[in-house]
């Protein structure tokens, strides 16, 4: 007997995040950070150049959607919790702020594998395919909607 998979739609794209974001908060929370943070965290470690608090603004209103005064005050809990600093304009990781990534990679790599892990290649690159496509068209209607 075949079983066919169901088509894919907004709400499975939703379970599949929320599923996935909450075996994540569940690792930052055992670190005392939550899931806005890791992500401004992450903007100021993984940056090729220096960020100043504007441009990690942006790119983490670029990614979550979020308000920028929340933003904001995620930046200031993490300025309070020295995972980051601000260098003059800018802002800069401490080493408590890479170490903390590097843990958090380190424990969500082996399950990271076992979600991800035996989906052949060609699975992995239609449902990569299908969510740019989604990602781009959301992005456009909220661009369009907030203009």
């Amino acid at each position: 007997m075949t079983t066919t998979a169901p088509a894919a739609d907004a709400r499975m794209l939703g379970l599949a995040h929320y599923a996935a974001r909450g075996v994540l908060e569940h690792v930052l929370a055992r670190h005392g950070v939550t899931f806005p943070q890791q992500i401004a965290l992450r903007a100021v470690v993984t940056a090729d150049a220096p960020q100043t608090p504007d441009d990690v603004v942006t790119q983490v209103r670029d990614s979550l959607k979020a308000d920028p005064l929340d933003i904001r005050a995620t930046l200031d809990e993490l300025l309070a919790k020295q995972l980051i600093a601000a260098d003059g304009a800018y802002l800069r990781p401490t080493d408590a702020g890479r170490e903390l990534l590097t843990a958090v990679g380190a424990e969500t790599a082996p399950v990271s594998a076992h979600i991800w892990g035996g989906m052949s290649a060609e699975d992995l690159a239609a449902a990569g395919r299908v969510l740019a496509l989604v990602t781009d068209r959301a992005n456009a209607k909220l661009a369009e909607l907030t203009a």
